[in-house]
This record gives C-alpha cells, structure tokens and sequence, in this order.
C-alpha cells in the first residue's frame, strides 16, 4: 500500500476543511492517508511516497519557514503541486506570465509601495474611479482594500501605511463581483473537475467562504471554461490541481482574477463526484511521475 500525506495548518479554527472526502476515494484505490500539520516537527518525509500540499491556511504568517518545510520534504519524496510551481505562483506577479502568454488577466498595476499622493495618477492610468489594492504575497483576502479615486484622506493614510515598502498590485474595482459574483473552476491532473460561484457578502467584497461569501456550485458557460482552460494551458508542468479564478468584465469576457496552486481549497463537498475525480487525479499523477 502507498502512502501519502495531506498537509494541513495547525488549528482548523474557523476554516471549511474538506480533504478528507478525498481520503475514502484514495484508500479504495490503495492509498493510506495521513493528514498532518506542515508545522510538525521530525516528520519523517521519506515513508510517504506523496506529500500533497492541502490546507496549508497559516503559512502565510511564516512563508519562509513555509518554503523551508517544502524544500526539506522535497528532498525525501514527492511533492505536490511541484516546489517550483509553489514558487512561481507564489507571488502574484505570475499574472504577468500568463497575460504574456495572451490569458485574458485583469488589468494591474505593479507598485513597490502605495503613494497617497499618487492615487489619482492611479485611478488615471488605470480607467477607472474605483480600485482594488492588495499585497503581492498574500492570501485569504487580507490586506484587500477598495479605494476611490477621492477617497477619505485618513483612511487613506492608514492603508497606505499597510503599504509602506511593501509590494502591492492595485486594480480596477470589478463591479460584476458584487452583482453576479466570482468563479472557481477546478481542476485535477488537467482535467476540468467542478465549478462554483462565490458571491460576497452584503457590505463585502472579498469572495472567500470565511468572510460570509455564499457558494454555489454552477455550470460554467462554454466561454468561461475557454478562458480557464486557456489558463490552465499556460501552466508548466501541469499542476496536480488547480483552481482557476475568474470574473466577467464589462464587456461580458471573463478575466482571471487569480490562479491558485499552492493550498486552494478545493470544494470537494459541491460536487459529488470530485473526490472520487481528485483520488484518480492523485494515482494518476504518482504513477506518470
């Protein structure tokens, strides 16, 4: 029997966890799953034959000593998705790679800090009266503001001094995420899995689950999944799993907002048949390596 691990983070807390859905799909096809915490200290690596990065929600608090963890387990098994994949997608400037590559991304700016004296200058070179700010290297929605072009100059100061000698990527406030939503689709060994669309909560903009977003699962309509898979297709080698992020603009196209490769969570629960779909990714992908 094979045996594979989950990392997770140290304490669940408020966080939907549903990896071990896939847990019952992997045994029958003679896997034994661990479930243990990236943080655990004198994990022998080496007596699994998989280590696959799951709901590693608390690294960001420590992404050094993340990327440590991940380099050690590395160097005894095998790692999923790839270590050099968790590099490149681990700041968002991998969207620069995927619009080079002719993905439809959402228009960004690259700023080194935030300047309050340059936010018109902002808003000017990005179209639009209402924008988006968020760090580079971040996750979870945090340290995501929406800003105006003549915003409120205290609480301007106050975000900008969240940027102070901090990368951050700033963007047009994208309105069809509070009327219609935001898309996830997923896949699993680069194959479509399963979609869902995020709606934020009222007074919220940020679409993750634990900031009150409403989930859903949908079909996605031919031309989302085209712009997804187009995504997918950009991305060397190909992941174990992907979860592709996407909004449509206002002229009804779809532009990916993020591509998460690290530890998305993956929605197991919102279709039946996606655990089963994501234990056969996983043998698969052993078994090709």
């Amino acid at each position: 029997m094979r045996s594979c691990a989950f990392l997770t983070l140290q304490e669940s807390g408020d966080f939907v966890i549903d990896d071990e859905l896939a847990v019952e799909p992997l045994e029958r096809l003679g896997w034994r799953v661990s479930i243990v915490s990236w943080r655990q200290q004198d994990i022998p690596w080496s007596a699994f034959d998989l280590v696959v990065i799951r709901s590693t929600w608390d690294y960001w608090n420590d992404v050094p000593g993340f990327l440590d963890v991940l380099a050690h387990i590395n160097r005894q098994t095998r790692l999923a998705n790839p270590l050099d994949l968790v590099h490149w997608n681990l700041a968002k400037s991998y969207l620069q790679d995927l619009a080079g590559k002719g993905v439809g991304v959402v228009t960004t700016l690259w700023l080194d800090e935030l300047r309050e004296r340059e936010l018109a200058g902002y808003a000017d070179r990005l179209g639009v009266d209402r924008m988006v700010v968020k760090p580079v290297i971040g996750a979870n929605g945090e340290d995501a503001y929406r800003l105006r072009r003549r915003e409120d100059r205290e609480r301007l100061r106050r975000i900008a001094a969240r940027f102070e000698n901090r990368a951050c990527m700033l963007q047009p406030f994208m309105e069809n995420v509070l009327t219609e939503g935001e898309y996830s689709l997923f896949y699993f060994g680069g194959a479509f899995s399963h979609a869902i669309l995020k709606v934020p909560a009222a007074g919220e903009f940020r679409s993750q689950e634990e900031r009150g977003a409403g989930i859903r699962s949908v079909v996605p309509e031919a031309r989302l999944r085209s712009r997804a898979d187009r995504a997918l297709d950009a991305i060397s080698p190909t992941p174990l799993y992907a979860r592709i992020d996407l909004v449509r603009n206002a002229e009804s196209d779809f532009e990916v907002m993020e591509l998460e490769l690290i530890e998305p969570s993956l929605y197991l629960r919102m279709d039946p048949a996606a655990p089963a779909r994501f234990a056969r990714a996983v043998n698969t992908w052993f078994r090709s390596g």
